[in-house]
């Protein structure tokens, strides 16, 4: 097998392990538990499941593929450029998905996730648990989803616009397991947004940041406010 035909596998391999976490992860954890209710600790143990997957791929990576898991190599910048980068991708997905979400919610009428719903009882107050999840969504999902699988995709067909537009469609549909069409397309806007930058900067470091701040942002206001009066949020 050559080398795009191995990129090819592990591209698959990442999106069906980490697809499979999102919808078979709590099942799982019910059947051992024998109860069904979501809980803390069933939801830590699930972003554990997503720590595995980015082992896995990075055992993939070493052995199989034989090359580095990173295909290119990370560029260094001040740190009034991390400072400026992620704050302007911040605004950038926050202000862009929250029109997007808007523009969705007038023509359909869409209601808050009910998974959301539940989760927002299992973050009160809990830090821990939120701060563990942000760094789960922030470092795993940009490592695999622009790290690992972008770069592979653009390799494979030679495209950067396809690199960019695969990798945000596999980012969206990994989130459809919310339920609803705002959580498929916000992240879908939100990988476009990532993906052009790590494309043009080569720094997963700066995305990784922004992705961690936008959903401790979204999870703080989440732990303060009803999400129920949230809706374009």
């Amino acid at each position: 097998m050559n080398l795009n035909g191995k990129y090819s596998w592990g591209i698959l391999l990442t999106f069906v392990l980490l697809a499979s976490v999102m919808l078979y992860i709590f099942p799982f954890i019910n059947i051992i538990t024998g109860t069904t209710n979501i809980t803390a600790e069933k939801f830590f143990y699930s972003r554990i499941a997503i720590w595995l997957v980015l082992a896995i791929t990075f055992l993939y990576s070493f052995f199989i593929e034989k090359h580095s898991f990173l295909l290119w190599k990370n560029k260094k910048y001040s740190v009034l450029f991390y400072i400026g980068a992620v704050v302007c991708l911040y605004f950038i997905c926050a202000i862009g998905g929250a029109l997007l979400n808007g523009v969705i919610f007038l023509i359909t009428h869409e209601k808050i996730s009910d998974k959301l719903i539940q989760l927002q009882s299992i973050f009160k107050n809990n830090y821990f648990l939120i701060i563990f999840t942000c760094l789960t969504a922030g470092v795993v999902e940009e490592v695999l989803m622009r790290g690992y699988i972008q770069p592979r995709i653009e390799k494979i067909y030679n495209s950067p616009v396809l690199g960019v537009m695969i990798s945000a469609i596999l980012f969206g549909i990994l989130h459809s397991t919310y339920g609803t069409i705002g959580q498929v397309v916000g992240p879908f806007f939100i990988g476009i947004v990532f993906a052009v930058f790590y494309k043009l900067y080569s720094n997963i470091k700066i995305i990784i940041i922004c992705h961690f701040l936008f959903d401790f942002v979204s999870l703080m206001v989440m732990n303060f406010i009803d999400i129920k009066h949230l809706s374009a949020f």
